[in-house]
């Protein structure tokens, strides 16, 4: 009895620490809104380094052509773009995340807890298809066992997402200007040679015909508004925004808000298009159609143009690929153990601590890596 009682005591532990806790079911304490609205935005817009992006806009331009895939892209992002700036505002005004917002919104207690079921739902899929973009970069250009890259992503994920925001942080500020560097140089370069649009524009897809078919804009679109619950992810470091107290510190609050909520909208666009465009660029370098969607493949297409040597190519491919990954997926496990923690604090009315929803929502990843869900990803996007 006495083994029982100090195991629970000392399991109990990690709720009773706020910096591995992170205030996972209830409003940011003012104390914790310590850091600068440049530090908090920076964190909120490192998670847009996911390749799933390009992953999406370069699976339905293959699979719907572009003006229906460019189409959907731009009309989508506007959307998100409109409707992230009330969900931003309120939730950075009053520290709350998702769980909370929609609580206080109307949805009710049982209303709260089912969004928080689909939003977790959100975290554990994407973390699973950015962890699978990964595994194949790495077998592709390190050799890594597709069955080892899976396990990889699991184990160095859970230690940068233990102790939260603090951690994410830091991490994300060492890893921002690699990625956007080697982010915008493929595409410097190929604007700077003056590469051939015209393939791209005129690429029809495998289910597309010449013009915009409203079908196949509505099943483009069904994919894109896959990504609305991004703006969850957005949020759950927007509630870390400290309070403006002066006029200037109200600007820059303004500046941080827009940039890394709403804003995220505009950089997913972009990436998209991005996408959609290196797809057709890769295919048009001999990629094999099934594989012109990867984005490891649309980059190393990309970086080869760049770089003429093949072994460097291979290895700024994959270092870019490591760092957009790891980049979004602490986002992804750590928004997932948020909102893991409020569905079964009401569902079962204990709480073991975030931790212990963190390791529980990258498990459900690794059982869908393994199922082979990157395979099926433009399916289980539009579901």
């Amino acid at each position: 009895m006495d083994d029982v009682a100090g195991s629970r005591r000392t399991y109990n532990q990690w709720v009773a620490n706020e910096t591995m806790e992170d205030f996972a079911l209830r409003f940011t304490a003012r104390r914790a809104r310590k850091w600068s609205p440049a530090r908090v935005a920076n964190t909120a817009i490192g998670s847009i380094s996911f390749l799933a992006l390009e992953a999406i806009g370069g699976a339905i331009t293959l699979s719907y052509g572009f003006e229906n895939a460019v189409a959907a892209i731009l009309v989508a992002g506007a959307i998100l773009f409109l409707t992230a700036i009330p969900i931003s505002y309120h939730a950075a005004k009053a520290g709350v995340d998702i769980d909370l917002l929609t609580r206080g919104a109307g949805f009710g207690y049982i209303g709260s807890t089912i969004t928080s079921l689909i939003y977790a739902s959100f975290t554990f899929i994407f973390f699973a298809l950015e962890a699978a973009i990964l595994s194949l970069a790495l077998e592709l250009c390190f050799g890594v066992p597709l069955e080892i890259g899976y396990l990889l992503n699991v184990l160095i994920v859970i230690p940068l997402v233990t102790h939260g925001f603090t951690r994410i942080g830091a991490f994300q500020i060492w890893t921002q200007p690699v990625w956007v560097t080697l982010q915008l140089l493929p595409f410097l370069f190929l604007l700077w040679c003056g590469a051939d649009l015209g393939p791209w524009l005129g690429h029809e897809g495998r289910l597309g015909e010449d013009g915009l078919d409203l079908v196949l804009f509505a099943a483009s679109s069904g994919v894109v508004f896959s990504l609305a619950a991004q703006i969850g992810e957005q949020v759950d470091f927007l509630r870390f925004l400290p309070e403006p107290r002066t006029r200037r510190e109200r600007l820059e609050w303004w500046v941080a808000l827009m940039a890394a909520g709403p804003g995220w909208a505009v950089l997913g666009t972009l990436k998209m298009l991005a996408g959609s465009f290196l797809a057709v660029l890769a295919l048009g370098a001999g990629v094999a159609p099934e594989h012109a969607g990867d984005p490891t493949q649309m980059y190393l297409v990309a970086f080869s143009s760049l770089l003429p040597w093949e072994t460097v190519a291979l290895t700024v491919t994959g270092l870019f690929v490591i760092v957009c990954q790891l980049k979004i997926n602490v986002t992804n496990a750590y928004a997932g153990s948020i909102a893991w923690s409020n569905f079964f604090s009401r569902l079962t009315h204990s709480h073991p601590g975030r931790v212990a929803w963190l390791i529980f929502n990258v498990l459900i990843a690794l059982m869908l890596m393994e199922f082979g869900v990157f395979g099926a990803r433009e399916n289980t996007l539009g579901l």
